[in-house]
């Protein structure tokens, strides 16, 4: 109770938020982020608008788990996992990280809006962080013969990922990793990125659908500066300050994935029209924008 008190207090000599003020008082870090080229389930989610999602796959995340999931969209997480992710995370829940709450986007379904890529292309990887720290991003693919219909298994997974990194890059609120996508790979995949912190046993995890093959689509806008601006340098490895803000980045635009109606009804890569024009809708100015803000007394669960 002496604790709490000194939290307040310190709370209301700084001007915390009460959402910072639950975090110190409880000894727990807010969400941390998630991939948002390609873009992921969560992200996507959020960018359809939690309270009226467009596609049929976020529709029925929604009626499984409810809208606060889809708020809590960078919070896909396990706090004392350090590297055991095999170990901890059952078969079948991959993409919820095995935490209930995010149930809804382990839906085995091939109707996930998903972002059009091309097999060994380079392709410029962005995870929008919300809250940076050191850590290591393993980026995984499912092998041939993925079945999106079936509850995804690790063993679905190939076996080492086709790209590591270790501290990238910081621009503009996003990890910045350029890489290749996989080589040889056709048809709709499912990317799926583990965010192991080195400075804390915590880590994140992210499903993105992907169809290899189709028009490419462009990659991801930038987070806008004048939008949220952040405290780092551009292109310079991301150091953690000694007092972290974990709400001081809230707010960022990224790119929305958009099923588009293809043969008998089945969703196409995002951006893969009748033109096969590939294209991407940046979320900005007055659309909807991807934050960790708590839904409004109104909104249903």
């Amino acid at each position: 109770m002496k604790s709490r008190r000194k939290v307040a207090a310190f709370a209301a000599a700084c001007c915390l938020t009460p959402l910072t003020i639950t975090a110190l008082a409880t000894g727990t870090a807010q969400a941390h982020g998630t991939l948002s080229n390609p873009l992921s389930r969560t992200g996507t989610c959020r960018a359809e608008n939690p309270e009226n999602p467009t596609s049929a796959a976020c529709k029925a995340a929604v009626a499984i788990g409810g809208t606060q999931p889809v708020y809590d969209w960078n919070e896909v997480n396990l706090a004392d996992v350090a590297g055991r992710h095999r170990q901890v995370i059952p078969d079948g829940k991959l993409c919820s990280a095995g935490r209930d709450k995010y149930k809804g986007f382990d839906q085995a379904r091939a109707d996930w809006p998903a972002t059009a890529v091309s097999a060994g292309s380079t392709f410029n990887f962005l995870f929008r962080a919300t809250s940076p720290h050191r850590g290591t991003f393993e980026f995984y693919v499912t092998r041939d013969g993925y079945d999106p219909t079936v509850p995804l298994k690790w063993s679905d997974l190939e076996p080492t990922p086709f790209l590591t990194q270790t501290d990238p890059p910081l621009d503009n609120g996003s990890f910045v990793m350029n890489g290749r996508m996989p080589t040889g790979k056709t048809g709709r995949h499912l990317i799926y990125v583990v965010y192991q912190r080195t400075d804390s046993p915590e880590a994140f995890y992210s499903c993105s659908d992907v169809v290899f093959g189709a028009a490419a689509a462009p990659a991801a806008a930038r987070v806008n500066p004048a939008t949220a601006p952040l405290a780092h340098v551009t292109g310079a490895p991301y150091i953690e300050p000694a007092a972290h803000n974990h709400e001081s980045i809230n707010e960022a635009p990224v790119a929305a994935a958009v099923p588009d109606a293809g043969p008998a009804g089945v969703p196409r890569a995002a951006g893969v029209g009748a033109a096969g024009a590939g294209a991407l809708i940046i979320l900005g100015g007055g659309a909807v924008l991807l934050t960790n803000r708590r839904r409004e007394a109104h909104a249903r669960r």
